[in-house]
């Protein structure tokens, strides 16, 4: 599967050392592969659940037999036979990647999340386990390493909601904690209709602040990490800084002004991460 999506941070990009960047393709097309599955086609929910059991299957396969010669379909040999050579190369933890697989799996069955706490949740196994796996690649796996890693990854995962809240309703999704919409005096038919009223923009400033909270937490690891790995994390970093700057500054409407990062944003990042 090519990696052709659309993404606002870099995936696999040239500021990764080589010995490293072949190994994150092949984590990103499991996932991308596996997130499309959850979100995209005209699947129904049973044979979306189904080929996500596929996945899994295929995953505890090419961990527990290094000799296997395929998995009975061109597809899961493609994604699965490349992802078990990187497995057992950097001794990456199965829990990461099912945890993984485990979100796709909710995103198939849950589209509201009630509270803050269950919102959080699922960042950790939808998010999460992605920083984890690229510190394991890099051999820093210290608690401390790894809960700012957390942070970056579920701000990064939440600025995305921020950003898609119409294409997620068109997914019949909110990703939004029902609890905090409440307390702003927010209704889902605030997002069916698109109201940016100030009720919509007290609720989009508390959540922008939360990203920018767990940012801050997650600061230190793009400092504290050396050469090509630091810089990765703090230019992506900066680029989800740049997109709560950008839902700032159209007054939260992010129905009528989807923010993005455009090439000149990323250059001004980049010189700013060096």
């Amino acid at each position: 599967m090519a990696v052709n999506h659309y993404e606002n941070f870099p995936v696999a990009s040239i500021l990764l050392p080589k010995s490293v960047r072949q190994d994150v393709v092949r984590l990103y097309r499991f996932a991308r592969a596996a997130d499309d599955i959850a979100d995209e086609g005209e699947q129904t929910t049973v044979q979306r659940r189904a080929a996500l059991a596929a996945y899994r299957h295929a995953l505890i396969e090419v961990t527990q037999d290094p000799d296997i010669k395929t998995l009975g379909s061109d597809e899961l040999d493609a994604i699965f036979l490349p992802l078990g050579q990187t497995i057992r190369k950097h001794q990456l933890p199965l829990s990461l990647l099912t945890d993984l697989l485990s979100a796709f799996e909710q995103d198939t069955q849950v589209q509201r999340y009630t509270s803050e706490a269950q919102l959080m949740d699922y960042c950790a196994r939808s998010a999460n386990p992605v920083g984890r796996l690229m510190l394991h690649l890099f051999k820093t796996t210290d608690n401390q390493s790894l809960g700012q890693s957390d942070s970056i990854c579920t701000a990064l995962q939440r600025i995305n909601f921020l950003q898609d809240v119409a294409i997620d309703w068109r997914k019949k999704r909110i990703y939004l904690p029902q609890e905090s919409m409440s307390q702003a005096g927010v209704s889902s038919a605030h997002i069916s209709n698109a109201v940016c009223d100030a009720h919509w923009q007290s609720l989009m400033r508390s959540q922008v602040q939360i990203c920018r909270d767990l940012m801050a937490h997650g600061k230190p690891l793009g400092r504290r990490l050396p050469g090509r790995i630091g810089l990765e994390i703090r230019l992506i970093m900066a680029g989800g800084s740049r997109i709560l700057d950008k839902i700032e500054a159209v007054g939260f409407d992010v129905f009528a002004h989807r923010p993005t990062l455009t090439k000149m944003d990323w250059i001004g990042l980049l010189v700013r991460a060096l």
